[in-house]
């Protein structure tokens, strides 16, 4: 029986459902010290001076680290624009100075949690308080503060263009147009573990950093950069991780712990609060989108010309590369001869923005799809039959001038969107809604929407990703061990590894073994994003695999080989038109809504979902079930009960009593997952990335059934009931 296609039980469903399974804030060492870290708690301000001499002299208290024990005080994923801690005393220029509320300032490292608490307090630091930008249109004028300057004389960090064709041209024949705003908020990513680690010197002196992120040599390299220590001195392991959705890209905790360690010889643990986490870390990039869509009386799109402007917050983190992705989605899954988009990333003093499920291309698709739901109502048409009649084809052009690779299957997931939510019986006719009586309380409503992204990473970064398979027995195989360090961040990662090493071996995913997450064992995987780990680790395993069952074939006992799988080559945007290929792959997904609109208190109720999704192939069914059930209401929260506010920089919503996140009584009714199954010519097994796809559409799809359930179109969410009664003319 073939390994693929079958859903086989989570290789780690057991430790993590007994307990077993150990997190970061499980681990612990004798002799282990504790940390506790000192955040700015204030968006813009100069560090003048830092007194740690009480702290130092505190019961228990071991050491008190500041920026001048950093060796080279600066660290980013793209660019070290951040300090590790800000602060005096640093050889690096602008690192006394904090950019947002949740910089460290200083680490204190006691003999137990409560005496590093403690010692906290009894640091002193003087501030001097800077002017604040917390408004990305405002940051960009002309004379607004630097937050950068060794970076240049603009806060705009990030800017695309993309020219296609004749915009003026073609609004000039258009006989129908569209212009609309829209803007999409930040998200906390509220993965069910915080940020901790624990960080130790090996038996072979590294030191060791065991910590949940997204890519383990990534982590390493900044690790190592910062303490100025060459890679082979920095070790990175992954215990179970908590879940991630992007916010464990960027680093945490794990230099200062490596710090520490590093100076003390000694074990260091750390677990952050819920409100450390919710300040400390990164989120999805609020967006301003602004819109100018034509089409022709018969339905054909013919030019598309977009504003997007991201707030990128303190530092880069990954803005250039979501807001990369956005532009690329900023036309939808669409065939639109002629387009002018622009595209900014732009510092501010807010919380930093950065990777989250979707990767820019939620916020992009809101608008696109928003603008396809308009123009489709305007012509008088149904929004499934206007989207089918632009749709994506094989050899058509994308925005960015080149076609998509083939196949490009986003016409056959609308249609089975549409066909399993019985789109055409269902979905009341235009004239039907009119007759309803305006006394009705609660309204029902319908909507639809599309969406695709990339699968793997972009703009002319050479994918790659290394596995090794080991294959043990004598006369048969008995046992197949995989070493690969990509992440198991709750998406079931490893356990489609075990079915795809099986299916290439020939045996049966019970005798196979992962050997997971360590940068000094085993090769570089990528980061576990870009819903790219199973179709570049795959291809990985499969090449080991099968070098590896080659030599089993030729009697080599035990039979091991290693395998670096090279990605089709992608090329960067070119700088004044976009014209470029950006990506190797792509997946697409649409999906089918209705929802119930109580027009008194302005709840919106998440009823039913259809969800299609072109997977390539489903390596594993249930467990693809499970991604689309969960990316589905981390949608809904977005959509519509997670409202992250800040005030000149300062988070107001920094709990989860006051972040409200969907529990298991606000999910849909109904959620009906499509599984469809177009391959990949370069997929492993045909198979394409699934884990941000059914996030992209939802929050639009809800905004057209809003609409209709009402007749009001409402250009940014969170949907709460304030905004919905305030839409409606009640408030």
């Amino acid at each position: 029986m073939s390994a693929i296609g079958q859903s086989f039980p989570r290789v780690d469903a057991r430790d993590k459902v007994t307990g077993e399974a150990a997190y970061s804030g499980d681990l612990s060492m004798k002799g282990m010290l504790f940390m506790k870290i000192l955040f700015a708690e204030r968006p813009h301000a100069r560090v003048k001076s830092i007194k740690t001499g009480k702290a130092e002299a505190a019961p228990d208290v071991v050491a008190v680290y500041t920026a001048k024990d950093v060796p080279v005080n600066e660290y980013g994923l793209q660019i070290p624009d951040q300090p590790v801690l800000c602060g005096p005393g640093s050889s690096k220029p602008y690192t006394d100075i904090v950019r947002f509320v949740g910089d460290q300032v200083a680490v204190v490292v006691a003999r137990s949690e409560s005496a590093a608490q403690a010692a906290l307090d009894l640091i002193q630091v003087e501030y001097e308080d800077l002017p604040i930008l917390s408004d990305p249109e405002e940051a960009m004028k002309p004379g607004a503060p630097i937050l950068h300057p060794d970076r240049g004389d603009t806060n705009i960090c990030v800017h695309y263009k993309i020219r296609k064709g004749d915009v003026d041209a073609a609004f000039a024949q258009a006989d129908v147009i569209v212009e609309s705003e829209y803007r999409t908020p930040a998200q906390e990513h509220a993965y069910l573990q915080p940020e901790a680690g624990l960080s130790y010197m090996d038996e072979e002196g590294r030191i060791t950093v065991a910590c949940g992120g997204q890519w383990t040599h990534a982590d390493r390299a900044s690790i190592a950069h910062a303490l100025g220590l060459p890679d082979e001195m920095i070790r990175v392991v992954y215990p179970a991780i908590g879940g991630a959705f992007g916010g464990r890209e960027d680093l945490s905790v794990q230099i200062v712990l490596a710090l520490a360690t590093w100076k003390l010889q000694r074990p260091v643990k750390i677990i952050w609060s819920r409100r450390e986490s919710l300040i400390g870390h990164a989120k999805r990039h609020p967006v301003i989108l602004r819109a100018k869509w034509g089409a022709t009386k018969d339905g054909k799109l013919v030019a598309a010309q977009n504003e997007i402007i991201g707030d990128g917050g303190a530092y880069m983190y990954t803005s250039n590369k979501v807001l990369g992705n956005s532009a690329i989605t900023s036309t939808g899954p669409y065939f639109i001869p002629n387009v002018k988009t622009d595209v900014y990333g732009v510092y501010t003093n807010n919380i930093p923005s950065a990777a989250f499920r979707g990767f820019g291309a939620p916020q992009a698709l809101f608008m696109a799809e928003g603008q396809m739901n308009k123009l489709a109502e305007k012509l008088g048409m149904d929004p499934v039959e206007f989207r089918l009649k632009n749709a994506l084809k094989d050899g058509q052009t994308m925005g960015v001038g080149t076609p998509a690779p083939n196949p490009v299957s986003i016409s056959q997931v609308i249609e089975a969107a549409a066909k399993k939510s019985g789109w055409k019986d269902r979905r009341p006719k235009t004239a039907d809604r009119e007759k309803r009586p305006s006394s009705t309380v609660h309204r029902r409503g319908f909507g639809f929407a599309a969406g695709f992204k990339n699968v793997g990473f972009s703009f002319g970064y050479q994918e790659n990703c290394w596995a090794k398979v080991e294959i043990h027995g004598n006369a048969e195989i008995k046992k197949v061990i995989v070493h690969h360090a990509g992440a198991e961040v709750g998406q079931g990662t490893h356990t489609v590894m075990a079915q795809m090493a099986a299916e290439a071996v020939g045996v049966s995913p019970e005798i196979v073994t992962i050997v997971p997450s360590d940068s000094a064992t085993q090769g570089n995987p990528g980061s576990a994003s870009a819903s790219r780990m199973t179709f570049m680790a795959g291809n990985a395993i499969k090449g080991a695999a099968e070098a590896a069952l080659q030599k089993w074939h030729n009697e080599e006992r035990p039979a091991i080989a290693e395998y670096k799988y090279l990605a089709p080559r992608t090329t960067p945007f070119d700088k004044e038109t976009g014209y470029s290929t950006p990506n190797f792959s792509y997946a697409y997904s649409a999906q089918a809504v209705e929802v119930e609109v109580d027009t008194e208190t302005g709840h919106v109720r998440l009823v039913r979902v259809v969800a299609a999704d072109d997977v390539g192939r489903a390596v594993n069914p249930s467990l693809i079930v499970g991604q689309i059930e969960g990316a589905i209401v981390q949608a809904q929260g977005y959509a519509i009960t997670e409202d992250f506010k800040t005030k000149d920089g300062r988070v107001l919503t920094d709990q989860l009593s006051t972040y409200l996140l969907p529990t298991v009584l606000d999910i849909p009714e109904k959620v009906e997952s499509v599984i469809v199954e177009v391959p990949d010519p370069n997929g492993p097994w045909g198979v394409r990335g699934v884990g941000e796809l059914p996030f992209l559409p939802l929050a639009p799809a809800i905004a057209a059934a809003i609409h209709d359930a009402t007749g009001v179109w409402i250009n940014e969410f969170p949907f709460t009931p304030e905004r919905v009664l305030k839409a409606l003319g009640k408030i």
